[in-house]
């Protein structure tokens, strides 16, 4: 732990210049008189540090003393090259920014941990973006992008979805989350938090008045909010489908936000009549209204709906519309 906290405190005088004394006791969360011994030990092993008392006193490391002691151990080194989502960076203009960085903590590797870390980007990529995403609309975060770092407040015109007409907000802006490749902006409207996806912004303007969040709310905070109003909305409506087993396991990933309950997929479940009914796996999903379900009719004649009736209905005058559509 002293040994951790030594290199913590070189590493903040290296960065920082003058700091109080108490100021690198409250981030170390020791006592002034621990850090002051600090410092002898490090004065001791050859480091030029000095303290001055005073009113605009504190520690010092000796002008232009520069140390490569990066304190990154070998597991901290190969974590650096292993960055999920590159495309985040390219779409926020740092692309060319990472790519110095990353040189430049590697020029400040100490020579044991390079060769694991260099191989670590060779082999290791991580692409945060879906399978078949298909084409991706253009996104400009660069006025969302100003309005979070000036902290400033943003008048959107924005489409929400199955709408053609967008609509005018003035927003408060936490900041902006990359999910799964989609950019949302995370603010509060009205001091209520709201996702805006950003590529349905059809134009945003920086206002003058700084930004009024609501006190002690990070961007993290709001963002859990949102996240959980989306993935634990509640279904409202059960359905129960059999599956065929050869399906299943795409039936499973496509259906994955609708599932009640993980099914069994031990030995078929022995549902349906006649020859072939161990084929079948039973499957529980939610639903928000009868309609949603009619997606259902993807899989064709692979699922069939048990229940509830409506569900039922639903599906089979979708099919006999589609039939009257393509019929002679």
């Amino acid at each position: 732990m002293k040994s951790d906290r030594l290199l913590s405190i070189l590493l903040l005088l290296q960065t920082r210049g003058r700091v109080p004394a108490h100021e690198l006791a409250a981030r170390l969360e020791v006592s002034v008189r621990t850090i002051y011994r600090d410092i002898e030990a490090l004065s001791a092993s050859g480091v030029p540090v000095y303290a001055e008392r005073g009113r605009h006193g504190g520690i010092e490391l000796l002008a232009g003393f520069r140390t490569d002691v990066t304190g990154l151990t070998a597991d901290e080194s190969r974590a650096l090259f292993i960055l999920a989502a590159q495309g985040a960076h390219a779409a926020l203009g740092l692309d060319a920014a990472l790519g110095s960085a990353l040189r430049k903590v590697m020029a400040a590797l100490p020579a044991p941990h390079r060769p694991a870390a260099e191989v670590t980007s060779r082999r290791i990529l991580v692409d945060a973006t879906r399978w078949k995403g298909g084409p991706q609309p253009a996104v400009d975060l660069q006025t969302l992008q100003d309005a979070v770092f000036a902290d400033r407040r943003l008048r959107l015109r924005y489409r929400h979805s199955g709408q053609h007409q967008a609509r005018t907000y003035t927003v408060d802006p936490y900041g902006l989350v990359s999910k799964a490749g989609v950019w949302y902006l995370v603010a509060d409207r009205r001091t209520k938090p709201q996702l805006f996806r950003a590529d349905r912004v059809h134009s945003a303007t920086v206002l003058g008045d700084p930004v009024r969040r609501r006190p002690g709310i990070e961007l993290a905070d709001v963002w859990e909010v949102l996240r959980r109003q989306v993935e634990e909305r509640p279904g409202g409506l059960d359905v129960t489908v059999r599956v065929r087993r050869d399906r299943l396991d795409m039936f499973l990933r496509l259906n994955a936000s609708q599932l009640a309950e993980l099914p069994d997929t031990g030995p078929g479940d022995g549902s349906g009549d006649g020859e072939g009914a161990d084929e079948w796996v039973t499957v529980r999903l939610s639903y928000g209204v009868v309609r949603q379900a009619r997606q259902l009719l993807q899989f064709a004649d692979s699922v069939e709906v048990v229940g509830p009736p409506e569900v039922r209905a639903e599906l089979a005058a979708a099919a006999a519309s589609v039939t009257e559509l393509y019929g002679p």
